[in-house]
């Protein structure tokens, strides 16, 4: 299931990545569903990619991304879902190392790979920090999938079955929806992963998470997400585990806004410090502070937060 909107310029390349292992209709279901794109025409893209296999749905209004995914949902079919951002792309041997891990371990609730970070032109920029050296159950995954979002979207796949019995996204974030959504459904299966990179993640200033990034509801949904998440975490870990949580979110934001310093957005600079010290105020977090306050300049930093 292929959510998109206004990533028209994407949206051949991630069908091309899905098509390229195609094992047919009967087996595999493919429906791009459309968020009411207007500045460009996904349907085009689809039926000059994939005339008559791949079939296409257009939402009668802008629901938001959150609700565009729980419309993927209830449109597919299969038993196994996988939710691709029409932007992002899958390489050759996804779907099928992803299938073994749910005819080898069936009890799993989802199965997700190794994921490879690439810039707006496509550039590969990295990958995801191999999470043990070899594929299989993630261990304490739980824990670790609490502590930090290590996900994106197109990396995983997911049980019909876990979907219909835990819920779908949650409505109330419009940021760190998936994050919750996993770490939910960790806290009722084992989670498979896969240490082969095997889905393309792209990063650019016009995604959800770009935009999100400029006004701060990053952090505010994340801190958000955290605070629902609690509630499945063991009892005598839970404080713990969301510490840990809300100070890893905290050095994030104080790196996006030295991020944004050094691009002049001195205002989102200021909104992603104040997020920071929203989510955590422990000793790493303040030591940071004062680092960022002596690379970016005490006193223009401190007019800032008090505006």
């Amino acid at each position: 299931m292929i959510p998109t909107y206004h990533s028209t310029r994407f949206l051949g390349q991630t069908l091309e990545s899905v098509l390229a292992q195609d094992p047919g209709p009967e087996m595999m279901q493919i429906e791009v569903v459309d968020d009411r794109s207007m500045l460009d025409d996904p349907a085009a893209v689809v039926a000059e990619v994939a005339p008559g296999r791949v079939a296409f749905y257009r939402q009668a209004r802008n629901v938001g991304h959150t609700k565009n995914f729980e419309t993927c949902l209830g449109r597919a079919r299969g038993k196994v879902i996988h939710l691709l951002h029409g932007d992002d792309y899958v390489l050759d041997g996804f779907y099928h190392k992803l299938q073994q891990a749910f005819e080898t371990q069936p009890e799993i609730g989802a199965a997700f790979c190794r994921q490879i970070f690439m810039d707006d032109a496509g550039n590969w920029e990295g990958y995801s920090s191999l999470e043990q050296p070899e594929s299989g159950i993630l261990s304490n995954g739980l824990e670790r999938l609490a502590v930090e979002q290590r996900i994106m979207t197109p990396s995983i796949v997911v049980h019909r079955d876990v979907y219909e019995r835990l819920g779908g996204f949650d409505s109330r974030l419009i940021c760190a929806e998936d994050w919750e959504m996993w770490v939910r459904i960790a806290a009722h299966y084992p989670v498979w992963y896969e240490t082969e990179p095997l889905a393309a993640y792209r990063m650019h200033s016009d995604s959800n998470t770009g935009r999100h990034v400029r006004n701060g509801d990053d952090m505010r949904y994340t801190r958000m997400a955290i605070e629902i998440f609690r509630t499945y975490l063991p009892h005598g870990k839970a404080g713990e585990i969301s510490r840990k949580a809300r100070e890893t979110y905290a050095l994030s934001a104080l790196d996006m806004a030295y991020s944004l310093f050094l691009k002049g957005d001195l205002t989102a600079m200021g909104i992603q410090l104040r997020e920071a010290i929203g989510l955590s105020y422990s000793p790493r977090v303040i030591q940071r502070i004062g680092g960022l306050l002596l690379r970016a300049g005490r006193v223009g930093l401190q007019e800032m937060i008090r505006a």
